[in-house]
């Protein structure tokens, strides 16, 4: 690829010379997929330079969703981060958020744009965006997610641009860019079917804005996730009985509808199980993240078609993408994460949405992003656009964890991102609690009987036969019992062995 005539070329030390301490920076990434990567880390050896000098250099951080550790890992390595808006799940981030020493903003994915155009978090200064290509008339066509930096690129005052080498010019193929209009003049987003295209394969920007580009060939800092373990197994062929049985029963059309899931080692587990049934039709994804688990899944016919805002798969899984453009490109959608993450979207394609819980409580409520309610694990994501607005909505979870140290299930979560008023089944591997139409006493019931390990039953039915009458029973003495204990002992019953 030859370089543009119409931007200056910099070395990735050049460009982060540019920027300047407190600057609020717009980064480029929806998990590692699509992060910018060298500019961030020459930024971070820029704030190392400095601070050796006594001098200060701190940055406000905002991103699509988590990053890579060449964004959330090295600027937090560094002691260059003031400020961390969104999702992430970095280590060193997150024990410096929970120590304090940087601020977190956590906030639905779907809302992130919208409030970054409406000036909610003052200016931004810098948009870092990873690219495959920018032209001299200032088209952007974005790598492997599209995120939040549309929004980016439209908002801040300067702009450089990181050019991937190592990514395939086709992914514009599958790249839809919408962009809503600021309310009172929004439209509509006419999605019917979800590969419905409906946008450009581009952001269009002011080429003056462009303080110059980068180039590198790095492919993304993605992981494989682990393989799908027995509690996984269980948890995925609970959600494969539980959709066969709403099939039979006519709460899920014959036809099927478009799922969402979360991203991770139980995602992966219960969308192959999903995918590999013989008896649940073949069916799209409406997602925020496009994973691993999800390629051969395509490529066997089991799912249709996905739309996205990120490519979260591994290396091997993007090689094998980009070795056959022509089949994947039509089978794709990489959208901006307000489209993505579309509450309205999801409502109107009926959307079934199965997320993972951190901890859930025995009337239903979740909490996805906080450990005994003060400690940051990676934050909301996009659950709570989906779960609220889904045709159906199932959490996921193993019932316990740390080896039966801590179970899943307790009688009040600490922390609540999603409330029982949209929670509608929860799935352990130990099983399955439909919660519609149960009377908050019943469901408790249901999901101790269920869902709860054997090694805790006993408490929590104890708990519950404890707490005086009312429309939701707690005693307010112990419903945090079992967290003290945790805290204290270092398991929540310390004379349990699983």
């Amino acid at each position: 690829m030859s370089a543009s005539k119409k931007y200056t070329i910099l070395t990735p030390e050049e460009a982060a010379e540019l920027i300047p301490n407190g600057s609020t920076i717009g980064f480029s990434g929806f998990t590692s997929a699509g992060s910018a990567k060298v500019v961030p880390r020459a930024l971070a050896e820029k704030a190392k330079a400095l601070h050796s000098e006594n001098k200060e250099f701190k940055v406000r951080v905002f991103a699509g969703a988590s990053t890579s550790s060449s964004i959330d890992g090295a600027l937090a390595e560094a002691d260059a981060v003031s400020l961390r808006l969104g999702y992430q799940s970095t280590k060193i981030m997150r024990d410096k958020i929970n120590n304090d020493t940087i601020d977190f903003i956590d906030i639905h994915l779907s809302h992130i744009q919208q409030q970054v155009r409406n000036g909610v978090f003052g200016k931004m200064n810098f948009a870092v965006i990873e690219a495959t290509e920018i032209t001299d008339d200032g088209k952007v066509y974005f790598s492997t997610s599209i995120g939040a930096s549309p929004t980016y690129l439209d908002c801040a005052d300067k702009i450089i641009i990181e050019i991937n080498r190592y990514h395939s010019l086709r992914l514009r193929e599958m790249t839809d860019i919408f962009s809503i209009p600021r309310p009172p003049h929004s439209v509509t987003i006419p999605i019917f079917h979800p590969l419905d295209k409906i946008g450009k394969p581009y952001s269009l920007i002011d080429p003056n804005k462009v303080a110059g580009i980068v180039y590198n060939d790095e492919p993304d800092e993605t992981s494989s996730f682990t393989e799908s373990n027995e509690t996984c197994a269980k948890i995925s062929s609970n959600v494969v009985n539980f959709i066969l049985n709403e099939l039979k029963k006519g709460h899920i059309p014959k036809e099927f509808l478009p799922i969402q899931s979360g991203v991770g080692n139980i995602g992966n587990a219960v969308m192959k199980g999903i995918g590999e049934h013989p008896d649940i039709p073949r069916f799209n994804m409406y997602t925020e993240v496009f994973q691993d688990s999800l390629v051969e899944q395509l490529e066997k016919g089991n799912i249709l078609g996905a739309s996205t805002t990120a490519l979260t798969v591994s290396s091997e899984n993007l090689k094998r993408i980009y070795s056959n453009m022509d089949f994947f490109a039509p089978l794709l959608r990489l959208r901006p994460q307000e489209i993505s993450n579309s509450p309205i979207v999801a409502r109107h394609l009926g959307v079934i949405a199965i997320n993972t819980a951190l901890e859930a409580d025995i009337y239903g409520n979740i909490n996805s992003s906080h450990v005994c309610g003060t400690k940051l694990m990676n934050g909301i994501g996009g659950s709570g656009d989906f779960e609220r607005n889904g045709h159906l909505t199932i959490f996921v979870c193993p019932s316990i964890a740390k080896g039966g140290k801590i179970s899943t299930i307790v009688p009040m979560c600490t922390h609540v991102d999603s409330s029982e008023h949209s929670v509608q089944v929860l799935i352990t591997e130990q099983g399955t609690t439909d919660l519609r139409g149960l009377p908050p006493h019943k469901r408790a019931k249901a999901i101790i009987n269920k869902c709860v390990h054997p090694s805790y039953r006993d408490y929590l039915h104890k708990y519950l036969e404890s707490t005086p009458k009312g429309h939701i029973r707690h005693n307010l003495s112990t419903c945090f019992e079992l967290h003290r204990n945790l805290m204290e002992y270092g398991a929540m019953l310390p004379d349990v062995r699983v």
